[in-house]
């Protein structure tokens, strides 16, 4: 084996905190001690840390798991090295309050705290794309200017206020870097307009390849460019022949329906991007693999980020190499169960990839 670090600059290589109940040994089997707690959340974060990674998502869902934000600000105090990128949902919160709070935790973790915008509803409304998506790129440029050290003197369709940047603000005294995903129209065009890391699931080569010099052209009628990310699931064994033996073993216990009833129950259920993951999934061969090392079969049971990379070393390895040649600066990669899977790829594959915060 040979570390890969002449033809590429350094990625960011992030996992997978399991705030919002999705962790199993046995996708779509409930397990008590994989529910999203204080305790086992917390856990694979320490994993992640001990393991060398870079980052850890933290996500966030209304109906599910332990709160975001809350955690958030604990594990900044237990943990030294790792950053932490905190799923905010724009629709549970008033952005001023939110720039403390980001500040506030970005202190706390010493300047390791980054942000996951999530473009949400409030919880129990329903709002149409266009002005969901319109909301949440007032509320970005409201977080960048209070947490940029500016004052606010903002008019918009959602808020209209004149303010002074908190008394509180981060390590670098600048707005961490924003996260922002999705493949509507509207969210294509939030995410030209406002975001930093553009993050993708996982899809065909030639369809990332697509989905990026798309947004990279929409980012510069704007006078903006953007970075890039691929959010994908892992499984990395010794051989293949063990990596898809691993995959078949995590849906062995699936029920169709029970499937399909953990699908439809995330909220994100009905969006382009979980649509195209669906695509994604009916459109592979007949073992679930839509291109060579890419396996669907994750989303039988899964709204949302629905393949993984499956693969011997070598293999996930050259996956990720070729995402890298395409733009792809960012991955956030998590498995079933989550701490496992991070030591094996912290062990398998972490070492030979030249990688660092963004």
């Amino acid at each position: 084996m040979t570390t890969d670090t002449t033809r590429r600059g350094a990625c960011e290589i992030s996992w997978f905190s399991a705030l919002c109940d999705d962790d199993y040994e046995f996708l779509g089997v409930p397990d008590p001690r994989l529910r999203s707690s204080w305790e086992h959340c917390r856990d694979i974060v320490m994993q992640a840390e001990t393991g060398g990674f870079d980052n850890i998502l933290l996500p966030s869902g209304y109906a599910l798991g332990i709160d975001t934000t809350a955690f958030a600000a604990a594990i900044a105090a237990a943990t030294s090295r790792i950053n932490l990128l905190m799923a905010v949902r724009i629709g549970e919160a008033w952005p001023p309050q939110l720039a403390r709070q980001i500040a506030t935790i970005d202190q706390m973790s010493g300047g390791r705290l980054k942000i996951n915008i999530i473009s949400s509803d409030r919880p129990g409304e329903t709002m149409p794309s266009a002005p969901r998506y319109a909301r949440t790129v007032e509320a970005m440029r409201i977080l960048k200017t209070l947490l940029d050290g500016e004052s606010l003197d903002h008019d918009g369709d959602f808020w209209k206020l004149k303010l002074a940047p908190p008394s509180i603000g981060t390590v670098s005294g600048k707005a961490p870097l924003l996260y922002f995903g999705g493949l509507s129209e509207d969210a294509r065009e939030a995410a030209a307009k406002g975001c930093d890391v553009f993050l993708m699931w996982p899809d065909k080569q030639e369809t990332v390849a697509a989905i990026i010099a798309d947004m990279k052209s929409r980012a510069a009628k704007h006078g903006r460019t953007l970075r890039f990310g691929y959010r994908a699931h892992v499984i990395v064994r010794e051989t293949e022949a063990e990596a898809r033996t691993a995959a078949d073993r995590l849906l062995s216990k699936l029920d169709a329906a029970e499937g399909a009833a953990i699908r439809a129950k995330s909220l994100d259920s009905t969006s382009t991007g979980v649509a195209a993951q669906a695509a994604l999934r009916e459109n592979a061969a007949d073992d679930g693999y839509a291109e060579p090392n890419l396996w669907t079969g994750v989303g039988r049971a899964r709204s949302g980020c629905g393949a993984a990379i499956v693969g011997d070393p070598d293999q996930v390895l050259a996956k990720l190499n070729a995402y890298r040649d395409m733009g792809i600066e960012a991955f956030i990669l998590s498995g079933y169960p989550h701490a496992t899977e991070a030591d094996l790829f912290a062990r398998h594959v972490l070492p030979r990839i030249d990688h660092a915060p963004l």
